[in-house]
Formats: C-alpha cells, sequence, structure tokens
C-alpha cells in the first residue's frame, strides 16, 4: 500500500526508486556505501527493499537509539537486537565468537573487561558469511566510542573482502564527518565511499503518486487539492504519504493535514535541537522568517540575545545546521520544517 507509513519492504510498495534500487545493488559489490537525503525521504525503505533483493545475508542496525554521548554497551545492545532475527543462519558464525552468548534464540554481548566483544573478530567471523552490515541514521554513531568502530570499519574495509557496510543518513554533513574519510585523524581517512543520493519526487512523479495511492485505496481526491498538496509538500514522499494516508481516515482537507504535520516536525525538529544552545532555535527562526544572509541572521541572534556573536560562533552554529541537513545557503530544504522553525 502505497500511503502506508511505516517502510516498504517490498519492489511493489515502493514508488518509482528503480534507479536508486538497481544503484545500491551494483554498490555492495564495494565495501562501504552510504545512502543520502533528507528526512522522510524514504532512505530506510529504499534500504529494506534492497537488501530483500540482493543475494546475501544481513542485519540493520537501528541507530536512532543513541544519545550523544553513547557507550560500547548501548552500542552492543543495538547490535544484539540487529543480529537476533538472523540468529538462525548465523549461528554457526557467531557461537565460538569471544564475548557472544547464544540461547536459544536469543543473543547476547559481552561489553565490560575480558569477555568484552571485539568488533574486529565479529566483522572477520561475518565475512565469513559474505554478509552487509546496514546501519541506519548512522550520524548517531558520532560519539566517544565511534572511534572503536571506525577501527573495525577500517580493519574490515583492507582485510574483509566479502563484508560490506551500508550507512544511511538524514544529516548528511554529520555522517560525512563521522566517517571522516577527508580528515587524516580518522581511520577511514583516504577510503573509498559510493554514495546513492535520494532525490525528492518532481511534481509530475508527486502527482503520479498521489492518484495511484487513491485508486488503490479506491478513493477520488478533487485534482485541485492534489496539486495544492504537491505544490506545498515539495515532493517529500514522507509527507506525500503522510496527506493521503491522513484523506483516508478523515476528510481531505490539506489546512488542517499540514497543521498536524507542522506540529510533528515541530517535535523533532526539538529533539533534534535537544542539548544545543538556544542560539541555533534563533538561527533557524530567522531564516525561517526570510533572512537570507550572514549578517541578517547574526543581526536576529543578537537582537534576541542582547549580546554581541563572535563570527566564528556564528559560523559553526550555520555550518552545524548544514551537517544536520535543516538549511543550505538560508533555505530551507523542507518547506514544513520551515513552517514548523517559525513556531520554535
Amino acid at each position: 500500500m502505497l500511503f502506508d507509513e511505516r517502510p516498504k519492504e517490498k519492489r511493489e510498495e515502493l514508488f518509482d526508486r528503480e534507479r536508486e534500487l538497481e544503484e545500491i545493488k551494483k554498490a555492495v559489490k564495494r565495501p562501504l556505501v552510504v545512502l543520502t537525503g533528507i528526512r522522510r525521504i524514504g532512505k530506510t525503505s529504499v534500504l529494506k527493499v534492497a537488501l530483500k533483493e540482493i543475494d546475501r545475508p544481513s542485519v540493520i542496525i537501528d541507530a536512532r537509539g543513541l544519545g550523544p554521548n553513547y557507550g560500547r554497551r548501548e552500542f552492543y545492545s543495538l547490535l544484539a537486537n540487529a543480529l537476533k532475527p538472523s540468529l538462525p543462519r548465523l549461528e554457526g558464525l557467531l557461537k565460538s565468537v569471544r564475548g557472544i552468548k547464544i540461547l536459544g534464540l536469543e543473543i547476547e554481548i559481552g561489553w565490560k573487561g575480558r569477555e568484552s566483544l571485539s568488533l574486529v573478530e565479529l566483522f572477520d567471523r561475518l565475512n565469513e558469511g559474505k554478509m552487509i552490515i546496514a546501519v541506519d541514521e548512522a550520524q548517531k554513531l558520532r560519539g566517544p566510542f565511534s572511534i572503536e568502530i571506525k577501527n573495525a570499519m577500517a580493519h574490515a574495509y583492507d582485510y574483509d573482502r566479502d563484508l560490506t557496510f551500508i550507512l544511511t543518513g538524514s544529516e548528511v554533513g554529520l555522517l560525512h564527518e563521522f566517517l571522516g574519510v577527508e580528515d587524516e585523524s580518522s581511520p577511514l581517512y583516504g577510503r573509498f565511499i559510493q554514495e546513492v543520493v535520494l532525490e525528492r519526487f518532481t511534481e509530475e512523479q508527486s502527482m503520479d503518486f498521489l492518484r495511484r495511492g487513491f485508486e488503490e485505496a479506491g478513493i477520488r481526491i478533487e485534482g485541485g487539492i492534489l496539486e495544492q498538496a504537491v505544490k506545498e509538500l515539495d515532493g517529500i514522499p514522507g509527507w506525500l504519504t503522510f496527506f493521503g494516508n491522513s484523506c483516508l481516515v478523515g476528510k481531505p482537507d490539506l489546512k488542517s493535514i499540514k497543521e498536524k504535520a507542522i506540529g510533528l516536525a515541530l517535535r523533532e525538529l526539538r529533539n533534534l535541537l535537544a542539548g544545543r544552545p538556544k542560539r541555533y532555535e534563533y538561527a533557524l527562526k530567522a531564516i525561517a522568517k526570510g533572512r537570507r544572509s550572514w549578517s541578517e541572521v547574526k543581526g536576529y541572534l543578537e537582537e534576541k540575545e542582547g549580546y554581541t556573536i563572535s563570527s566564528s560562533v556564528m559560523h559553526n552554529i550555520l555550518e552545524n545546521l548544514e551537517k544536520m541537513s535543516l538549511v543550505k545557503d538560508y533555505t530551507f530544504l523542507d518547506p514544513i520544517y520551515k513552517a514548523a522553525a517559525e513556531l520554535l
């Protein structure tokens, strides 16, 4: 069902991503693949469908639950959850790995002392099974434990010829910062990344998506409403799906549906900014209100705070907002997030 808001798992459930699927299927011949795109563009769906069609075993680690100061225990907990569904297939490879206990259909991973799992040893063993290790929202791996993960990935890149990593990321700049392939201090410095980028739908694709979704559900919606929805939701599949699903369970009231979407984006935005100085909110609000230059955004922040702001601090704020894939060149990448930022 096109309007199902859960990630898709079959090609027939996925709309118009044939090119990207084929790119990923070719890319997995390389050791490190990155799948990027703004939020709600459909990365998880494309990833899951691609893994279903690739004739290799795979696991998906969902990194969204990691906090900024996560450690070995938190990461190994996610790793155990990712490996659990594949235990019947992987038990033979995993049962002799130090730090791993298999108890029926459960898996426990040691994270402390002499019984702690070595990621290098795990990757070497999974290489024997020609595995694909996917990490969803991999920018969340940034943190104190990231150097150990990158060291193990660098070892796998060099020695494990049959192991592939696929990393997805909505905060594209932060994902590249985590990998550090251009950073001489990073274990992954100089490694080649095969990047697949998901773009938003064109107006024509968006209209076709909505029409097909409503036809599939046996519902007819006035063309003018669809055209307005396409214009205001800017080709982002997640928001188009949200609109379509909302119409299936209620009136096709675009204004009301958009208000709900903005409320959802506002909660997500606050979560993204949690722990950051209030200045980040002010900067986003300034851009949302039409400030289109360094001096205009800086002036807005200084007016709000009553303090002068140094150029270096201002540069870091704007650079980080771009790395988070919220804005680029003083323009929001998602119109719903723009509307949400005005409410901060």
